[in-house]
């Protein structure tokens, strides 16, 4: 397995981890909404950057979905809906870490975010698919 095969599995891997957590927070710590979050938007965060590894494209130390996002659109068409997905995480990278009653998710939030942590996880691994890396 060449550098390249192997950064992006590690990207995977670590993405994985993360739904991981979530997923077990979900059934076993559902009053963990901020951690559940924090985790969906990591995995997504990952998923992201193992496929612009694929692509080869240079991205910076970024939390920004839609800043990764926007790298894939410059190679390729995105879906107005997958921005659309991505933009409601795009708190949970940093906010969620710190306290603030203001901002602590719903259980409804939380679901939503690991949905949508797994519709992306799904799209992404197509995408590396059909690309062959």
């Amino acid at each position: 397995m060449n550098v390249l095969h192997e950064l992006i599995s590690e990207w995977i891997r670590k993405a994985d981890h993360d739904l991981g957590m979530a997923e077990l927070a979900l059934q076993y710590k559902p009053g963990y909404t901020d951690a559940i979050c924090f985790h969906s938007q990591q995995a997504v965060e990952k998923y992201l950057k193992a496929y612009l590894t694929v692509l080869q494209i240079k991205f910076e130390k970024s939390h920004n979905l839609v800043y990764l996002l926007d790298l894939i659109h410059e190679q390729e068409v995105v879906a107005d809906e997958l921005y659309d997905l991505l933009e409601r995480l795009e708190d949970y990278a940093v906010e969620v870490r710190y306290p603030d009653e203001r901002f602590e998710p719903t259980l409804e939030e939380a679901k939503e975010a690991f949905e949508i942590a797994n519709k992306l996880k799904a799209y992404v691994l197509d995408k590396i698919a059909d690309s062959n890396p």
